[in-house]
């Protein structure tokens, strides 16, 4: 399990803080191991109705980027660092 502080860019807004995003995905082996990151180059992508994104991590999962789009809202850039 990991959990990103994490921003949001809009149009002309530039990037704004946004809520945390914990990321929790315990089959097929380690994906996202119980103490730690997903590995670098390692891709989630998720939809349901609050909302939908697919973000990829790098530096050993130190981050994510990537897009999201949440309900009555358009996409926006989406971007996050691993909490401490």
């Amino acid at each position: 399990m990991a959990t990103y502080e994490t921003e949001i860019h809009t149009g002309g807004g530039g990037w704004q803080p946004d809520e945390p995003l914990t990321v929790s995905i315990a089959n097929r082996g380690d994906v996202v191991p119980v103490d730690g990151a997903p590995a670098t180059g390692a891709t989630v992508t998720w939809s349901s109705d609050q909302g939908n994104g697919s973000v990829t991590f790098f530096d050993d999962g130190s981050r994510f980027e990537g897009t999201a789009q949440f309900p009555g809202e358009g996409p926006v850039g989406y971007r996050g660092t691993l909490a401490n």
